[in-house]
């Protein structure tokens, strides 16, 4: 259960106390530890292809998650897979798609979590724009 946290942070998640917590940081648009060393980049889009009037209501916005990153001291802790872990969760949890850019998430952690690839933006859906979001 997100958790709010000071100026733009969020925790999203209550880790076990021998390991550590990951922060959504909405202003920064990643997911990172407390530190800020390891993380996970996204840029939302806008999903729908623009055409005709605009929709009623706000289209749900699709979450392209372009990078993750672990500094060499801290791999083999599964922080990657912790940080995709918060990612997802919060995508799903406001029903957003994804579209997984970065190659550890598209190719090692999707298909380690292969129930997670119904989140996963379909080449058929309409293209997702940026956003200012």
């Amino acid at each position: 259960m997100a958790k709010e946290g000071g100026a733009g942070e969020r925790k999203v998640e209550a880790p076990p106390p021998d390991r550590e917590g990951i922060v959504w940081r909405e202003d920064a648009g990643r997911f990172e530890t407390p530190d800020g060393e390891a993380f996970l980049q996204y840029r939302l889009l806008l999903d729908g292809d623009g055409g005709g009037a605009p929709p009623p209501a706000p289209a749900p916005a699709v979450m392209d998650m372009v990078h993750t990153y672990v500094p060499r001291s801290k791999r083999g802790r599964g922080l990657a897979a912790r940080l995709c872990d918060a990612a997802f969760a919060h995508a799903r949890g406001r029903g957003m798609r994804v579209v997984p850019t970065c190659s550890y998430i598209s190719d090692t952690y999707l298909p380690r979590n292969p129930a997670l690839k119904e989140l996963v933006y379909k080449g058929g859906d309409p293209h997702p724009k940026p956003s200012s979001m």
